[in-house]
């Protein structure tokens, strides 16, 4: 479990991540799990793509819970001295957090198993994606 209180604030004179990729992911997970995610699920990207090192895609059994996971976790990841970028909050059908170096996609299961990211995210003879 990463103990947020722990980190060191970001102070105005400094502009590096209070966190490091494999930290932030390590908060993602543990919010998620806090929370009751289901089915969650981490891509990693690290050499494969440059928009981020991992990707997490979770389910939420609502519109609700997909908002207040989402709600949660932006809060847990700008206390950690990082920034999170949210889209998607009002329908909470599908919630996407942009965290730099992790993004995020929540979805109600419905929403999900329609877009099916996981699949489109396997590159060929990449490993196969790592469930929590």
């Amino acid at each position: 479990m990463i103990d947020t209180a722990s980190v060191p604030a970001p102070t105005a004179k400094s502009k590096e991540p209070t966190l490091t990729p494999d930290a932030l992911h390590a908060l993602v997970l543990q919010s998620l799990d806090d929370d009751q995610a289901q089915e969650v699920v981490t891509i990693p990207l690290e050499g494969k793509s440059n928009i981020a090192d991992h990707m997490v895609v979770a389910s939420g059994r609502s519109s609700r819970q997909v908002a207040s996971m989402a709600q949660k976790l932006a809060e847990r990841i700008k206390k950690a001295g990082r920034h999170a970028r949210i889209e998607g909050l009002p329908s909470a059908d599908w919630v996407l957090i942009d965290a730099e170096d992790v993004i995020v996609h929540l979805f109600r299961p419905e929403v999900r198993s329609f877009y099916n990211l996981e699949r489109m995210w396997a590159f060929g003879d990449a490993p196969e994606v790592a469930s929590q």
